[in-house]
């Protein structure tokens, strides 16, 4: 764990080959679930939990942002709780559809000689 001048703390999730190509993997990090997506390349975490309801997100389908998407926020990919449909932006955290109304968290990544770092709130 190292301390980052923003206030938080990149924490070890673990190695980044367990996020497949355009896949996903859920770690346990400093008492946080967190859901991590490869798309195309680029990672995105967030915390597992639909705002919702509390259903993890770790498995919930991912898309493209739709024009609908777009038009309510979405800055990135799109990850859809497979409980009630709310939709959230990867990217932003940005809830899109009800039956959410709270944002999820977001944590920036990074890969540092293959290990996947998250930056948690301290």
């Amino acid at each position: 764990m190292s301390q980052s001048p923003s206030g938080g703390d990149w924490v070890l999730l673990g190695p980044a080959a367990n996020v497949p190509r355009n896949g996903h993997a859920s770690f346990e990090a400093a008492g946080r679930f967190v859901a991590v997506y490869d798309v195309q390349g680029e990672l995105y975490a967030i915390e597992d939990v639909c705002t919702h309801d509390g259903e993890p997100l770790a498995d919930a389908p991912v898309e493209p942002a739709s024009a609908d998407d777009l038009a309510s926020g979405a800055t990135g990919p799109v990850v859809i709780c497979p409980r009630h449909g709310a939709r959230f932006c990867l990217k932003s955290g940005a809830v899109l559809s009800p039956p959410a109304y709270e944002p999820v968290t977001c944590f920036a990544t990074r890969v540092t000689a293959g290990e996947l770092w998250a930056l948690l709130p301290a």
